[in-house]
């Protein structure tokens, strides 16, 4: 359940992710005017908004598919839905909730046994004794 709930958020993000992105590393155009013209969040530059969007949205999904400091990136895109949510699309709740329910179960119970977290636990306990 933990695997899956995992894969289901990265795709989820990941795939905004690419959208913002021409290539692997430049910040497209759309993205910026997107960020400048409909998302319109208060106190942020619209080019830097979309830069740590499409940032926090490739790196953090690496993370939660490999189990990486699981909890950390579930934290990281939990707030990220919250500030979508209630600054961009606040009639979305459905969706969100669903997400930040999976976010949830992640910072809750980790990234559960089949993850780089338990495999670094496992051997920083093991050594530890």
């Amino acid at each position: 359940m933990l695997l899956a709930a995992r894969l289901a958020i990265a795709g989820i993000f990941w795939r905004s992710g690419r959208t913002k992105v021409d290539g692997w590393f430049t910040l497209s155009d759309s993205a910026v005017a997107l960020f400048a013209e409909e998302y319109q969040l208060p106190w942020v530059d619209p080019a830097v908004a979309a830069s740590l969007a499409a940032l926090a949205e490739h790196a953090l999904p690496i993370l939660l598919v490999l189990g990486l400091a699981t909890r950390y990136a579930a934290i990281g895109l939990l707030a990220m839905t919250l500030v979508i949510q209630f600054l961009v699309y606040p009639d979305a709740w459905p969706t969100h909730l669903s997400w930040m329910s999976l976010m949830t179960l992640l910072v809750a119970k980790g990234a559960g046994i089949l993850s780089f977290d338990a495999l670094l636990s496992r051997r920083l306990f093991r050594s530890a004794q």
